[in-house]
């Protein structure tokens, strides 16, 4: 299915480091592209530099596209609240700063409400430790990040974030397997 298909939906998701991000939602069942970007600042086509500075506004971030017949927003939710601690304002591991928020920038009142209805869930069935800070956003411009930002992980295995941050990550964290592609 191509990515300009009517029945495609793209969400965004922010959480810390868009390298992260990015090969979590790459392993789930109706994902078709996944890509590290910025959004939520007010600078036209910020580049990773000034998002960094934390002058733009902008927080990374993933913008994945998916299948809503195979996947639903809901299930992206769960594995967003999986991937990262959305209890740590500005900021995941040692990444500190308002472009490493957690973020959902939502694209219309259904995502918006699905998203508070998650964290509201969260939050009664005490899930977390600490209160979530996750951002509800509305999703505005979406740049994508530079072309060596994309498939970072798959691309540079062994880069030392990739082997100390990455890797024990996608170690130690477990998506449902209902929800992943076929190995």
């Amino acid at each position: 299915m191509s990515e300009e298909s009517p029945s495609l939906k793209k969400a965004s998701f922010g959480g810390g480091c868009f390298w992260c991000l990015e090969p979590f939602f790459e392993k789930l069942k109706g994902v078709s592209a996944v890509e590290s970007g910025y959004q939520g600042g007010h600078v036209k086509n910020p580049t990773y530099k000034e998002v960094t500075s934390g002058e733009t506004g902008h927080a990374e971030v993933v913008r994945v596209t998916y299948d809503p017949a195979v996947i639903t927003y809901g299930d992206l939710l769960k594995v967003f609240f999986t991937i990262h601690d959305p209890t740590t304002l500005n900021r995941q591991g040692n990444d500190r700063g308002t472009q490493y928020r957690s973020t959902i920038l939502y694209a219309n009142e259904e995502e918006k409400k699905a998203a508070k209805a998650f964290i509201a869930f969260l939050t009664k069935e005490n899930v977390f430790p600490r209160p979530i800070v996750t951002t509800l956003e509305e999703a505005g411009p979406f740049y994508v990040a530079e072309d060596y930002h994309q498939d970072y992980f798959a691309n540079n295995p062994n880069a030392g974030y990739c082997r100390v941050v990455i890797a024990p990550k996608l170690e130690k964290i477990k998506l449902p397997p209902e929800l992943l592609k076929s190995p």
